[in-house]
């Protein structure tokens, strides 16, 4: 049987529960309202990682864009996200072969990860992913607007704005091929205080600003890398959503912050 890595926290982050999951994704995603279906659809989007009780609400909003879209076809998922868990020098790409939600497997693309083999800054490590929940919370949302797709699951640690750019170079591709960054925004402030931060956040996300900090976004090493990469490529930036977890499903002493970003190819 080939290597496959095992959900981590369904039952803790979202349903473990197949038909409760689909359920609670297909809620989320009714729950957003897409002004101009007929928008291009996003090259990469920005979407949070809590509990989705917490997040869901505003990952939707990402998500929702792929729902609505029936063509091109995406077949290609490049994910990136934090290290929690374990610390990474670089980016971590795993040797499993598959990653499983209680939806079903997703294969990863072997083929181009091992494209990235000559990159000194990525590394091996079945480790970093094994309990890291940044990248699986995606993959329920992922699996129910697109269907079948290819995965390029990649934990970001401690790299620089260049080193993320260089592989998202590498993975870009064309229609076939989406890119998700996995991030929330401040941690653990009080309500109106993470406001305002999260407010001064998406404005240098939206301005292209690649120098992001761990405090502002934990995802910070992948948003600036990819900030790069989009900016070379032209995309034009557009915030969807910005909440956080009192204005969703948390009191409001001590919150986190999450937006939706979309990065869309300009006619």
């Amino acid at each position: 049987m080939p290597a496959v890595r095992h959900a981590a926290v369904d039952g803790l982050f979202y349903p473990a529960a197949p038909d409760a999951l689909r359920e609670e994704v297909a809620n989320c995603l009714d729950g957003v309202v897409v002004e101009d279906p007929a928008r291009r659809r996003p090259k990469l989007i920005i979407s949070p990682h809590a509990g989705y009780e917490y997040c869901g609400a505003v990952a939707a909003h990402a998500y929702a864009l792929l729902a609505r879209r029936r063509e091109p076809v995406v077949r290609r998922v490049v994910l990136f996200g934090p290290a929690h868990r374990e610390w990474v020098s670089g980016l971590a790409a795993p040797d499993a072969q598959s990653f499983e939600t209680p939806l079903g497997r997703v294969p990863v693309d072997l083929a181009a990860l091992a494209s990235l083999g000559d990159l000194p800054q990525v590394v091996r490590s079945d480790r970093a992913h094994e309990r890291e929940h940044s990248l699986e919370v995606q993959l329920p949302f992922l699996q129910s607007v697109l269907g079948h797709f290819t995965l390029v699951p990649l934990v970001v640690g401690n790299a620089s704005v260049e080193a993320v750019a260089q592989v998202l170079e590498r993975l870009w591709g064309g229609p076939e091929t989406l890119i998700v960054i996995s991030s929330d925004l401040s941690h653990y402030l009080p309500y109106e205080k993470a406001r305002a931060i999260d407010r001064a956040t998406v404005q240098r996300i939206l301005g292209f600003d690649a120098g992001l900090s761990p405090h502002e976004a934990c995802g910070s090493a992948a948003i600036n890398g990819a900030l790069r990469a989009a900016r070379h490529h032209g995309l034009a930036p557009r915030l969807l959503d910005l909440r956080n977890s009192g204005d969703t499903a948390g009191d409001r002493d001590r919150v986190v912050g999450y937006g939706a970003i979309a990065f869309e190819e300009t006619p």
